[in-house]
């Protein structure tokens, strides 16, 4: 699995990441978190507000600062 979360680096976007990685722990799935910051990229895949996340490719939440537990629930 592969989750990106994409933001310019923001703190907004560095608590996602802290989040995510969390979620991911806490799940104990084999996942490689990695961060997009390049913003052509970003609005590429259509995200308009940041930070978002992307589970394999697909943008599943934007604008949003998810928690862990919601995030464990995004992935489940």
């Amino acid at each position: 699995m592969r989750i990106e979360v994409l933001g310019p680096g923001c703190p907004r976007c560095e608590t996602l990441v802290t989040n995510v990685r969390s979620a991911v722990t806490e799940m104990g799935l084999d996942a490689e978190v990695t961060k997009v910051t390049d913003i052509n990229e970003i609005t590429a895949r259509g995200v308009m507000m940041t930070p978002a996340i992307a589970v394999d490719g697909e943008v599943r939440s934007s604008g949003k600062v998810l928690s862990a537990e919601e995030i464990q629930a995004l992935l489940s």
